[in-house]
């Protein structure tokens, strides 16, 4: 799957999603780090990438509706640390199968996931 990661999320998942076999690329190595979410969200776009963000800019399913992107995970927890969010994002990406995920809007807390997918 090809993944990108918001500034947000910890830089270390980016070697571990790798050897799960994902081509992981991150908004600072793109060099967007700080920029607005529209330029970010453009990048997502041209690169047909699976977005990972915590950035609730990017959680309004009417705006990132289902089908018309390459695939959201917004992560919502109530205390992200990036210990946390590294060993949640870990167990996603290890037991689930987020190669269905394409052009849907995900949610993951500490304890669940929702998945939209597009309307058929």
């Amino acid at each position: 799957m090809k993944i990108k990661l918001d500034e947000n999320i910890p830089a270390s998942i980016s070697e571990v999603l790798t050897d799960l076999g994902h081509d992981v690329d991150t908004v600072p190595r793109e060099g967007l780090a700080g920029a607005d979410d529209d330029r970010v969200w453009d990048a997502v776009l041209q690169g047909q990438r699976f977005f990972v963000t915590q950035d609730l800019d990017f959680s309004d399913v009417r705006k990132f509706a289902p089908g018309t992107h390459p695939g959201l995970l917004i992560l919502r927890f109530r205390n992200p640390g990036n210990r946390s969010m590294a060993d949640r994002l870990i167990a996603i990406f290890s037991s689930e199968n987020v190669g269905s995920w394409g052009r849907c809007f995900v949610v993951a807390t500490e304890h669940k996931i929702r998945i939209r997918s597009p309307v058929a």
